[in-house]
C-alpha cells in the first residue's frame, strides 16, 4: 500500500500540466526538487497533540511531528531508490526554532544546511523497530519542545536559505515550504518575511508555501485547505492564510483522492490539525510532480 501511494503521489498528468505550466517542469537529478521543514520547537510543543480518532495514542505535539517528518524522509528515500542506488531527486532542510533557530540535524548531518537526499538516506541518528513494524524505522529528527517560539528568525534563515538555491538552479521546480507550528511569532511579525518568501522564484514558478497549525485540543475545529479567510477565528489564522500558496491542481487531486473536497482556490493551509491531517497536508506538499 505504502509503494502504490508513493508511485500514484508521483504521477502528473498532461492535463495538470497544461492547467498549470509553470510547475510542470519535470525531477531530475540534474534538476532537483528543494523541500524545506520549518518546525515549532517551542516549549508549547511539550502539550498533548489533539486526535480525534478514538483509541490513538496521545503524543505530544513534537512527538507527533517528529514521527511524521522522519516517516516522510524515509517515503522520499524509498521514492529516490532505483536500481541503480538513490538519485539526488531532492535536497532537504529542517530547521527547527524553539531555544535557538537553526537547522536541526544531529549526528554526522550536524551542521548541514540543505542535504542532498543520499546523504540524508546514508546518515540517519539510529532504527527504531517496534513490534507492529518489523521494518527498520530510520530516525533523523528528535522532538523537541523548549524555549519561545522565534519564528521570525527561522524565517530569515529559510529566506537566505531558499535564496541561495533558486540562484543556483533557476531551471529546477520551485522550491516547497512545509511550516508546521502551534503558536505565534515571539520575536515580531512574521508577515514581511512570509511575503519576501513568496517572492522568491525559479524560471518555473515561486516558491509554494505550506502552513500546518496544530490544534492541542481533541474539540477544536479543524479548517483544512480553505479557498477563504472568511471563517478563520484570528488575525494569526487570517496572516498564515494570506501566506500560503495556492494548491496546484496535482496536489488538489492528491487531496481529492483523500477525502478532501476542494475547490480551485483552495489555499496550502491547514488550522488546528490533528496528526492525520497534518500528516496529510505534508504528504500533498512534497509530491510535486513526476521522477525521471
Amino acid at each position: 500500500m505504502a509503494n502504490q501511494k508513493i508511485h500514484l503521489l508521483l504521477e502528473v498528468t498532461a492535463v495538470e500540466s497544461l492547467e498549470y505550466p509553470e510547475y510542470a517542469v519535470d525531477i531530475t537529478r540534474r534538476s532537483p526538487a528543494c523541500f524545506l521543514f520549518l518546525i515549532d520547537q517551542s516549549a508549547s510543543m511539550a502539550q498533548p497533540f489533539g486526535d480525534r480518532t478514538p483509541g490513538a495514542p496521545v503524543l505530544t505535539k513534537a512527538e507527533g511531528v517528529a514521527q511524521a517528518l522522519n516517516n516522510l524522509l524515509r517515503s522520499l528515500v524509498l521514492s529516490a531508490s532505483k536500481s541503480d542506488g538513490i538519485r539526488n531527486y531532492y535536497e532537504i532542510g529542517v530547521i527547527g526554532y524553539g531555544e535557538t533557530a537553526d537547522f536541526a540535524w544531529r549526528g554526522a548531518l550536524a551542521g548541514s544546511g540543505l542535504v542532498a537526499i543520499r546523504d540524508v538516506a546514508n546518515n540517519f541518528l539510529r532504527v527504531n523497530r517496534s513490534a507492529e513494524d518489523s521494518a527498520p524505522n530510520p530516525v533523523w529528527i528528535e522532538p523537541t519542545a523548549k524555549g519561545s517560539t522565534p519564528m521570525c528568525d527561522a524565517l530569515q534563515l529559510a529566506k537566505q536559505t531558499l535564496g541561495r538555491w533558486v540562484n543556483q538552479n533557476n531551471n529546477c521546480f520551485p522550491p516547497i515550504v512545509v511550516h508546521i507550528t502551534d503558536g505565534e511569532a515571539t520575536d515580531g511579525d512574521p508577515g514581511p518575511l512570509l511575503e519576501e518568501i513568496g517572492n522568491l522564484r525559479t524560471a518555473h514558478g515561486g516558491v509554494l508555501l505550506f502552513h500546518v497549525h496544530l490544534s492541542s485540543s481533541r474539540a477544536a475545529e479543524p479548517a483544512s485547505f480553505p479557498d477563504s479567510p472568511a471563517d478563520l477565528p484570528d488575525a494569526f489564522a487570517r496572516l498564515l492564510y494570506k501566506y500560503s500558496s495556492p494548491l496546484t491542481p496535482f496536489m488538489r487531486s492528491i487531496a481529492w483522492d483523500n477525502g478532501q473536497m476542494l475547490t480551485d482556490d483552495a489555499r496550502a493551509f491547514v488550522l488546528n490539525a490533528d496528526p492525520s491531517l497534518m500528516v496529510l497536508a505534508m504528504e500533498i506538499g512534497t509530491r510535486p510532480g513526476k521522477l525521471w
